[in-house]
């Protein structure tokens, strides 16, 4: 693990405002996270919108050449939209580096017959419709674990609890690891701790929040979050670069996830994006590469994880058995 900063961050700017009278605010003790990784870092990387093993191979041998660690890669795309044998390579691609790899989870609204998330209102979102969406999900998690993926993104609560309860059964590996997509991140510290307790062992906000959410979310929950340091523009499309430090201290253990904006979206991704695609991974990991060189610039590198670390440590959960009838008992008519 990368050792601890002597002394507190620099603030950006800080030295050159104060000589003309612009001092930065004391930092409150009371905002620090008081969490960490049970390894005892408090953030860790990752490369997001990883949608193929071609993708893959480009991350790799560009983190290795600019020397970006990374603990997790992810895919936006969907199980369903790789072979076996593209799962079985990114698994074995992984693997050798010691990378978590999690993939996406089944069939979503916005890709389904549903007009409602086309609506101005964009009713139910990102959500599995239905019983045959939500049996898609279980589908998408049974075989990617099978074939040795540890992690998989979920964009509907009522997936998360379903594959929780899976894996509370013994039916999906007991480390197997449930990220809850920023397509449906929680906005309040409430609802971020109800995730939690739905299975989630990280859970990403939305990259708009401010500084005193984050704290405020830390108050409830010690599940790791997610977090784009740079959002796609269909998430808004936020750079905070300069505010990592801060945002690792209130907000740790927290996942850096180095996204992109001012490019095309790619999911469902396919042949055709297939330029897109890998010029965006390889610029991810530049990007990841300047947030790191600005961490060091700012006396903030320290408290990484090392590499290889995924699980998240003890979570509150609710208990995973559930005694409600499956179908409601047919009333007896009196007469």
């Amino acid at each position: 693990m990368t050792a601890p900063s002597p002394s507190a961050p620099r603030r950006p700017g800080a030295d050159a405002l104060a000589r003309i009278g612009h001092t930065a605010p004391d930092d409150n003790p009371a905002d620090a996270s008081p969490h960490s990784f049970p390894d005892g870092g408090t953030w860790r990387t990752e490369i997001p919108s990883v949608e193929g093993p071609e993708a893959l191979a480009v991350v790799l041998k560009e983190s290795a050449r600019l020397d970006v660690p990374v603990h997790r890669i992810s895919q936006g795309s969907g199980v369903w939209m790789l072979s076996d044998a593209d799962i079985t390579e990114m698994v074995e691609s992984c693997a050798e580096r010691d990378i978590e790899l999690c993939l996406f989870t089944g069939p979503r609204g916005t890709w389904d017959i549903g007009a409602s998330t086309r609506s101005d209102s964009g009713g139910a979102g990102l959500r599995a419709r239905g019983h045959d969406a939500l049996a898609g999900c279980v589908e998408d998690a049974l075989r990617a674990t099978a074939l040795g993926v540890k992690c998989l993104l979920v964009a509907d609560e009522g997936v998360l609890w379903t594959l929780h309860r899976l894996r509370a059964d013994g039916l999906l590996p007991a480390d197997t690891t449930l990220k809850v997509s920023a397509l449906i991140g929680p906005v309040n510290p409430a609802s971020y701790a109800v995730y939690e307790r739905l299975g989630a062992d990280s859970v990403n906000i939305p990259s708009d929040l401010n500084l005193a959410h984050f704290t405020e979310i830390r108050r409830a929950s010690r599940a790791p979050m997610d977090l784009y340091v740079e959002a796609p523009d269909d998430l808004g499309g936020y750079i905070r670069m300069y505010e990592t430090a801060e945002l690792i201290r209130r907000g740790a253990p927290l996942y850096l996830k180095f996204g992109l904006s001012r490019s095309p979206g790619i999911y469902p991704y396919g042949a055709q994006l297939r330029d897109t695609a890998l010029a965006g991974a390889r610029e991810r990991v530049r990007r990841g590469r300047l947030v790191l060189d600005l961490l060091a610039r700012h006396g903030a590198a320290g408290g990484m994880s090392p590499l290889g670390s995924r699980l998240p440590g003890p979570l509150r959960r609710f208990p995973a058995t559930d005694t409600t009838p499956t179908t409601t008992p047919r009333r007896t008519d009196p007469s």
